[in-house]
C-alpha cells in the first residue's frame, strides 16, 4: 500500500480564556500575576475534546496561544520555548506536555518528546491523546509492541478516538505484518471518517492479500 501519514490531534486553550486574556490585557488589569483556574482543551477537528483546569497567570495562557500558532507554522522550536515557559508554571498540565512533546518530536528530538509525553500521563494515565503520541515515538525508535500496546491504551480509554485506530492500523500494517489487526483498525477507523478515500483503498488492499 501506499505510505501513511499518521495522525496527530492539537491542544488549545480555552476559547473563553483566550478572551479573558485579552479583555484583561485591554483594560489595563493584568498587570499583576492572575493566577486563578483556566481550562485547557485538547481538540480534534470532528469535535472530540478533554478539558483539564490548571492555575496559570495570563502570560503563561498567552503563551500557550502563541506556541499552537507557532507548531501550526512548524516553528518548532519558538514552540518549545514558550511552551517549556508554560509546563515550568504547572508541570502538571498535560495539554502543554503534550503540545511539548509533539514540537519535540516534529523538531526529531525524540528523546524529550519521551519525557513530555511521560510527563502528561504522569498527569493523567488514560489521556489518549498523550497515548497516541507517545506510541508514534516509540514507532520512530522501532520499539514496535510498546507502540502497539500504547495505541491500544488509548483505544482503551476512548474507543472511539479514530486517530488511533487510523495509526494502530498503519502500525499494524506496515510494521507489525498484522494484517487481520491492520483491516480491523483501518475498518473501525473508516466508520469514524467515511470519507477517507485513502482507507477505503487500504482496506480493499488488505482483503485481497487475505484472500490470496
Amino acid at each position: 500500500m501506499s505510505s501513511s501519514i499518521e495522525w496527530t490531534p492539537r491542544t488549545t486553550w480555552n476559547a473563553w480564556m483566550v478572551l479573558l486574556g485579552l479583555a484583561a490585557s485591554i483594560c489595563g488589569c493584568a498587570s499583576g500575576p492572575d493566577t486563578r483556574p483556566a481550562a485547557t482543551e485538547t481538540r480534534t477537528e470532528d469535535g472530540f475534546v478533554i478539558s483539564e483546569t490548571a492555575r496559570v497567570g495570563l502570560g503563561e495562557r498567552a503563551d500557550f496561544d502563541r506556541a499552537v500558532r507557532a507548531l501550526d507554522d512548524k516553528d518548532y522550536d519558538r514552540a518549545i520555548e514558550l511552551l517549556l515557559q508554560v509546563v515550568e508554571a504547572d508541570p502538571r498540565l498535560a495539554s502543554a506536555q503534550i503540545d511539548l512533546g509533539i514540537a519535540y518530536t516534529r523538531a526529531g528530538k525524540l528523546d524529550a518528546a519521551e519525557k513530555s509525553l511521560q510527563a502528561a500521563l504522569a498527569a493523567n494515565p488514560r489521556h489518549p491523546v498523550a497515548l497516541n503520541e507517545l506510541a508514534m515515538v516509540y514507532r520512530r525508535t522501532g520499539r514496535f509492541a510498546e507502540a502497539r500496546a500504547s495505541y491500544e491504551a488509548a483505544l482503551e480509554s476512548h474507543p472511539n478516538f479514530h486517530f488511533a485506530q487510523r495509526n494502530l492500523g498503519i502500525l499494524c500494517d506496515l510494521y507489525l505484518s498484522d494484517i487481520e489487526c491492520a483491516l480491523e483498525h483501518y475498518e473501525k477507523y473508516l466508520s469514524a471518517v467515511p470519507d477517507d478515500e485513502n482507507a477505503k483503498i487500504w482496506i480493499a488492499d488488505l482483503q485481497n492479500r487475505i484472500a490470496k
